[in-house]
């Protein structure tokens, strides 16, 4: 997060990125936020949050430090105080979206596999909760980023750019928060959601043998069994969203691994094989933060509906105003 990349292919990627993944958050807030999608509020609160993180970590991260990095290179943002600030939001952001999805992915298996706990657990009030105190504590365990950092070259009294300080590779304190960090966020979340889709899938597929058995019993077979629909619809939402997720940041998770296992994390320059590899999972981990809205646009039909109604409003408005 620290070096912003130089070449076109980065430029090109870094821009159309920020190009689509801004208005398709943007539009995935409004329409959630309507209510008129057919979920719950509980659900619907969880998908608005992660629909704003995605937006924030979309904005630091590339708004904020990648395209200034290579089209306005020496701009004020890259004064040390702006470029720490900078870099402790992008750490921040980004784990509220990765954490939001694990609370959301929580809230599907106790939805579908606890229904002792459904009651009260899965409301509207509890996703506030949980969502205040992620984002919360998302946003108080990266204040330590703000001071890891200093400048790289002073200029007439002026601290420019941002590198980790020497003592965070000498002092335990600090290498132990890296640590915690890395482990925090993703390599935790990384294995969370994979272990609660396990068990999801484990208790899907037993419940349906049951209801197959039960309703092959009372000569049910042609009948729709609306429960089983229902939750099929639930599941096909959770595993696109972390499905997609585990994807899209497996690659991050190998990098990370890769380094301390091989204790070899030296960049030589932006060519190095390293820092390829480094950058390519950053923009991988980046693109996460845009398919959410398409996963809706697949997945739920009455999402469709709503952006079709909001593609078709300025047309709708023309005509009005013509006539």
């Amino acid at each position: 997060m620290h070096s912003p990349p130089r070449g076109p292919a980065y430029a090109i990627y870094y821009t159309s990125l920020a190009a689509i993944a801004v208005p398709v958050n943007l539009v995935a807030i409004v329409i959630l936020s309507q209510g008129r999608c057919g979920l719950s509020k509980c659900i619907t609160r969880y998908l608005v949050s992660m629909a704003v993180t995605d937006l924030l970590v979309i904005t630091t991260a590339v708004l904020l430090n990648r395209i200034p990095g290579i089209y306005f290179p020496g701009s004020f943002l890259s004064i040390t105080p702006v470029c720490s600030l900078s870099i402790t939001l992008i750490y921040a952001s980004r784990d509220c979206s990765v954490w939001l999805t694990v609370v959301f992915s929580f809230d599907r298996f106790v939805t579908i596999c606890c229904q002792r706990l459904k009651a009260k657990y899965c409301t509207d009030k509890t996703a506030a909760m949980v969502i205040g105190t992620v984002c919360l504590l998302g946003c108080l365990i990266n204040i330590p980023w703000y001071f890891m950092l200093e400048p790289i070259y002073i200029i007439d009294n002026v601290p420019w750019y941002c590198r980790q300080k020497d003592i965070r590779y000498t002092s335990l304190v600090w290498t132990a928060f890296d640590w915690i960090d890395r482990i925090l966020t993703p390599c935790l979340p990384f294995f969370l959601i994979i272990l609660l889709n396990a068990l999801t899938v484990r208790h899907i597929l037993v419940a349906s043998r049951v209801r197959k058995r039960l309703r092959a019993h009372y000569n049910q077979d042609n009948q729709n069994d609306r429960e089983m629909e229902s939750r099929r619809k639930s599941i096909i939402l959770l595993f696109a969203i972390s499905g997609s997720f585990i994807l899209l940041w497996m690659t991050y998770v190998v990098q990370f691994l890769y380094v301390q296992l091989t204790n070899n994390s030296k960049i030589k320059d932006f060519s190095d094989p390293k820092f390829i590899f480094r950058e390519s999972a950053n923009m991988l981990q980046l693109l996460s933060c845009c398919t959410n809205t398409f996963i809706y646009a697949v997945t739920q039909n009455k999402f469709r509906e709503q952006l079709n109604i909001m593609v078709q409003y300025p047309v709708t408005l023309m005509r009005k105003l013509y006539k």
